[in-house]
């Protein structure tokens, strides 16, 4: 959905009239309601079971997906992409959980990275499927495709036996979910107002409200989020933040080359899909390698060296320019793809490894938040910068120069953030990993 998506924002916005910054809202309304629902549906599912909490993840994740595809506004399509983010909230998270849930440590970076790689997979395929649906049936086509395989998993997911978690005696820290949701999304509103005044309001005032929740949680008999896991599990913090910042370096390269191929290259939104595919197909193709290295050498080395290669290619990115060769463009994808299987499965498998049986869906949904809130960041970052060098004009001919700045400078400052990443990820210490 996310990859093919991108190949199909230029048509989207076309037909919506939509401006850059708004265009944005497409991808950052899925991400912003995913990141608000993660930790506390996570609990959720710790608590009442994580086959309940996945399967109406589906329907719901289903049913928007209809809404989307029959949408005839902008303002409805950035709706509908929300409701999906709560759908997905129900999903992500609780998958992780589940595949750590059942099946023991010595075999946990393996499974994971099978599941990385059916991700990538799926992200392989769609910049090709959307740009193909795009430019014969058209956008549309993109959200219907979800609805019978929609259908199809949750007929896949019911005839699985057993709930895979047990029944938790605690309750939901109702006062925290929402004093967490409140302040997460008046951050990432406000940073995608930046630099208006409103926005620096409502950064300041999320982080407030965050403070606010930490303070909360720390008194709390059952907690939403167990801050104690942040200031003694130096593992669980350090590869959590790891988490953030690799996302936050690099979420946007698929929406920033994907305007940058269209708009400055000419491609088609098919020729564009085809580009893209580089990244994810390495992803897919390693992320199983990566995660069963990480059960025989340290993760944060594995995952370490992969932002390093990350660095690498954001750098080379940083120097796009009209006549970039293609080779050029893919070579820096198959860099960001082996990064990034070797950085993602083992980081999970760090995050998992450092917690106990009973905190799997908190811990796998602290993890999801981390790389959705680092996704969220990396689109504000591209949203502020194409609000300095364009305004809330649409991207043409005649400004294509001032978006071509504005993509140098984010692929600029992605890279350095990624190079801090690399200092992050080698300081969590040894893995100790739990039954």
């Amino acid at each position: 959905m996310s990859s093919s998506l991108n190949v199909a924002l230029p048509a989207i916005g076309g037909e919506f009239g939509m401006d850059a910054v708004m265009l944005s809202w497409i991808p950052t309304a899925y991400l912003l309601a995913a990141a608000m629902f993660l930790v506390p549906f996570g609990r959720l599912a710790d608590i009442h079971g994580r086959k309940r909490i996945f399967t109406g993840g589906v329907l719901l994740y289903t049913a928007a997906s209809l809404l989307c595809a029959l949408a005839g506004s902008g303002t409805v399509l950035i709706a509908g992409r929300a409701l999906q983010g709560i759908g997905g909230a129900m999903m992500m998270g609780v998958g992780v959980a589940i595949l750590t849930a059942v099946f023991p440590a010595g075999e946990r970076g393996r499974v994971l990275g099978i599941n990385s790689a059916a991700v990538y997979i799926g992200l392989s395929v769609g910049p090709f499927v959307g740009g193909f649906l795009t430019g014969t049936v058209g956008w549309h086509a993109i959200f219907l495709v979800n609805v019978p395989l929609g259908l199809l998993m949750v007929l896949v997911t019911r005839g699985v036996r057993g709930e895979w978690s047990e029944p938790a005696a605690a309750k939901l820290d109702i006062t925290g979910s929402v004093l967490y949701s409140a302040s997460l999304t008046a951050i990432m509103y406000g940073f995608s107002r930046l630099p208006e005044l409103e926005g620096a309001g409502l950064v300041a005032g999320g982080l407030l409200g965050m403070a606010g929740f930490i303070w909360l949680e720390s008194r709390t008999e059952h907690p939403l989020l167990d801050v104690a896991l942040f200031r003694h599990n130096r593992v669980f913090a350090l590869s959590n933040l790891a988490a953030l910042i690799n996302y936050s370096a690099t979420f946007a390269v698929g929406f920033l080359l994907s305007l940058y191929l269209q708009y400055v290259k000419g491609f088609s939104a098919r020729e564009a899909g085809l580009v893209l595919i580089a990244q994810p197909a390495l992803m897919a193709l390693c992320s199983p390698y990566a995660g069963r290295l990480s059960d025989r050498v340290e993760p944060r080395i594995v995952a370490s060296g992969g932002m390093g290669l990350i660095v690498v290619g954001l750098a080379v990115l940083a120097f796009l320019s009209e006549g970039t060769p293609l080779e050029v463009i893919i070579g820096s994808l198959v860099l960001l793809g082996l990064g990034f299987a070797l950085f993602a499965s083992p980081n999970t498998n760090a995050v998992m490894s450092a917690v106990d049986r009973d905190r799997y869906g908190v811990a796998a949904g602290t993890l999801a938040t981390m790389r959705l809130t680092g996704q969220m960041l990396s689109l504000g970052v591209a949203m502020l910068l194409f609000a300095l060098f364009l305004g809330r004009a649409p991207i043409t001919e005649g400004n294509a120069g001032l978006f071509l700045d504005s993509v140098r400078v984010a692929f600029g400052l992605f890279a350095a953030l990624c190079l801090l990443g690399v200092f992050a990820s080698l300081s969590r210490g040894k893995i100790r990993a739990t039954a």
